[in-house]
């Protein structure tokens, strides 16, 4: 079974394909799992849909029924899942690679590409997370879900959960970077449009805008669109795929 081992984390994650690497991470928020790229909540299918690249699929630590698990404590943030991401790319040997992230995927590929933008050939944000208005008093249901299903976790304490989900989602916008970083990003970009209630209409708009490179589609999940959208998926990826 193929497991990452660093930091006091155990990331499990598999590869598909061969050719240049894709990094993918899967929607679902903190229940982000390799087997949610089989569900109706993922249009797009990396191991279906990215043939002929080597397609990297990983369980986020402590997701939800995934299978990698970390300890958790009241400094986790952003940081602590890109430096999942970072281990587990030099684990793979791997110095470029392109992002395809859904959902929490839009963070992740933020907090890579603030990190480490020289690895980062292109981007795909599909429905990026993030919030419009001020924080709610009360927390979200999908944390509320994660953090009761949370086991073998003693630490996960209620003072530590609290500050855990300011880390997480009090700085508002997309959550990992603020607005003039995503207005200094040099790497190519494709942003696919959010239109609910976790994946604000608003959030992806400010984010194509904000982009200085980048491509926009705003329907791309089912029928005709979904179709489309594939076709200027696979053709952003073969423009920015590095060439020997």
């Amino acid at each position: 079974m193929p497991i990452l081992e660093h930091n006091g984390a155990s990331i499990y994650y598999e590869e598909f394909g061969q050719g240049f690497p894709i990094l993918t991470f899967a929607p679902a928020g903190l229940a982000s799992v390799i087997a949610v790229w089989d569900q109706p909540m993922a249009p797009i299918k990396p191991r279906a849909d990215f043939d002929g690249y080597r397609v990297i699929v990983m369980d986020q630590r402590n997701a939800t029924g995934g299978r990698s698990h970390a300890p958790i404590t009241a400094r986790d943030g952003w940081h602590s899942y890109a430096s999942d991401h970072i281990a587990l790319l030099d684990h793979l040997k791997i110095d470029s690679c392109h992002l395809f992230g859904q959902c929490i995927g839009g963070p992740f590929i933020f907090s890579l590409l603030k990190a480490q933008p020289q690895r980062i050939a292109a981007a795909i944000i599909a429905q990026s997370i993030g919030r419009v208005g001020p924080l709610k008093t009360e927390k979200a249901p999908r944390f509320i879900a994660w953090a009761n299903a949370l086991k073998g976790h003693p630490e996960a304490t209620e003072a530590v959960l609290d500050q855990l989900y300011q880390n997480l989602y009090g700085p508002g916008f997309v959550y990992s970077v603020d607005r003039d970083f995503v207005k200094s990003v040099k790497t190519p970009c494709f942003v696919l449009a959010g239109n609910d209630e976790a994946h604000p209409r608003p959030i992806s708009d400010e984010i194509a805008k904000l982009l200085p490179n980048n491509a926009y589609i705003t329907e791309w999940k089912e029928g005709a669109a979904l179709a489309h959208a594939k076709l200027r998926v696979k053709d952003f990826l073969k423009t920015h795929t590095p060439t020997k």
